[in-house]
């Protein structure tokens, strides 16, 4: 890196330079979020609904809901609303996703290209396939902005000298009104890095150690402390944290794949390091600070809890070793992106790119069955009925949230009545006391989600969407429910509003 030159500037110079590569490459990386008339992407439907919720307030037309102003966790729902305004909600959901896709994308790109010296184009399928990945998946939108922005920021950070670094510093604001956990991630990337550079010598061993020796005692006064509430339960064993996990999603399969692109990935290593071992050590040097940045971040996620909150009638800080791994899937890339490049790698990344985007068709595709379904059948109930859904996919996926899907067709027509984000109060949206449209509190959000909670008579009226054929998780119904029932009492009247011809279908 020339610390002299403008990292922003270089990058101006590199996208001249290679313009229409990228353009080829960027058609291509979108192609996910036009294949359905829908994208199906967990929480998204929730970031939905709860724009239009917004522009209810704004009218006066949501009794007990109002806005609060919020600095954080909110810039997707901005975009989205924003351009909702200008073009409709269907339209926005596109336009800002595949912006979402594209900056996630360019920035790990950017950022892998910082760490190894040059552009890792024979990556450009794996970092296809973490953009889509976990977060993409559960609809985590803030988030996974915030993270593609830290991602540039420290790109621009490891151009060296003063004047990238403050370009970089000067991004912070804007991860930050994106999501806390990025703004995180970028700031004590940068202090890691800025400590290292100042430490002589031997000492740089300081930087991994503290970090390391930090964590180690977070955990233990997190498992310790029994005032915090606090789930250590991960989606696997500590060393499938390897960044991964990122592409494991609706089922085994892609568990495989990712277990193939790890094992071809080490394979590309150890290749490299027996036709590169004549070289001078000072060539092949590049690779320690990746890996030390891999190491930490794999430590790091080992070391935290998934689930955490410091109070019952807060919402909880979820799914964080989850998220937090795709930053530790990005460091991986750049280890690889250190890597002298070999046409035979592109070949090997893309086969395994190939099986996974179609896995992922195949399994949005009967999400989108679904919905369409859902759609069909709330549309025919009348304006303002409030309704909770019960609705699951295949046992063995991880992509949890996929009852948010009916709140999006709620949409214009519809209220979900159990959508967390006005209880959790995190987001600008919040019910209060008694509100007919969400509840207001998250403790009792938790009990009344429980399918085993018995619905009381100041409940009512409210209409269930589940899934009533055994068969096939897209044929849709729905029934009032009554005073005395759960979510699973009574028997589903399959007449009463099955959808279409959704039996003929099966899972993938």
């Amino acid at each position: 890196m020339n610390p002299e030159a403008s990292a922003i500037l270089r990058g101006w110079r590199f996208l001249r330079r290679y313009v229409l590569r990228i353009a080829a490459i960027s058609a291509a990386v979108v192609v996910p979020c036009f294949w359905h008339a829908h994208i199906e992407a967990g929480d998204l439907g929730s970031h939905v609904y709860n724009a239009w919720l917004v522009q209810l307030i704004s009218k006066g037309q949501a009794p007990g809901l109002y806005l609060v102003h919020q600095w954080h966790n909110v810039l997707f729902d901005w975009m989205l609303a924003g351009a909702a305004h200008v073009v409709g909600f269907p339209a926005a959901q596109k336009i800002v996703v595949t912006l979402a896709v594209l900056n996630f994308f360019w920035a790990a790109f950017a950022l892998v290209t910082a760490l190894g010296g040059r552009a890792p184009w024979f990556l450009t399928p794996c970092i296809a396939m973490l953009a889509y990945g976990y977060c993409f998946n559960m609809g985590f939108f803030n988030y996974y902005l915030s993270i593609g922005l830290a991602c540039w920021s420290l790109a621009i950070f490891l151009g060296g000298g003063r004047g990238n670094q403050l370009a970089a510093l000067a991004f912070l604001p804007i991860i930050y009104l994106a999501h806390p956990v990025g703004f995180l991630f970028a700031l004590g990337t940068m202090g890691y890095l800025a400590i290292k550079e100042f430490l002589p010598g031997w000492w740089k061993l300081a930087a991994p150690l503290a970090v390391l020796a930090g964590f180690a005692v977070l955990h233990w006064i997190l498992a310790t402390q029994e005032r915090y509430e606090v789930d250590w339960d991960k989606a696997g064993p500590f060393y499938t944290l390897n960044g991964s996990d990122q592409l494991v999603l609706y089922g085994d399969q892609y568990a495989t794949l990712a277990r193939l692109a790890v094992l071809f990935g080490v394979i590309c290593v150890l290749v490299d390091g027996a036709l590169r071992r004549k070289e001078a050590w000072s060539d092949k040097k590049a690779f320690l600070l990746p890996l030390e940045l891999y190491a930490v971040a794999f430590a790091v996620a080992a070391l935290l809890p998934e689930n955490l909150r410091f109070a019952p009638e807060n919402g909880w800080m979820g799914l964080l070793v989850s998220r937090l791994t795709v930053a530790s899937a990005i460091f991986g890339l750049g280890v690889l992106g250190c890597l002298k490049p070999r046409k035979w790698h592109l070949a090997g990344f893309l086969l395994v790119a190939a099986g996974f985007f179609v896995f992922l068709y195949d399994n949005t595709a009967y999400l989108n069955e679904m919905e369409r379904n859902a759609e069909q059948l709330l549309w025919k109930l009348p304006y303002g009925t409030r309704v909770v859904t019960d609705l699951s996919f295949l046992p063995d996926s991880r992509i949890e949230f996929v009852g948010h899907l009916a709140e999006r067709a709620c949409v214009g027509h519809c209220f979900s009545y159990l959508n967390y984000e006005a209880p959790s109060r995190q987001f600008r949206v919040r019910a209060v006391p008694g509100s007919p449209m969400a509840l207001h509190s998250y403790a009792v959000f938790e009990e009344t989600v429980k399918p085993t909670y018995v619905f009381q008579a100041r409940d009512l009226p409210l209409t269930l969407l589940y899934q009533c054929d055994e068969k096939d998780m897209t044929r849709l119904c729905l029934r009032e429910l009554q005073a005395g029932e759960t979510r699973d009492s009574g028997e589903a009247d399959q007449e009463d509003g099955g959808a279409g011809d959704a039996g003929k279908n099966t899972p993938p």
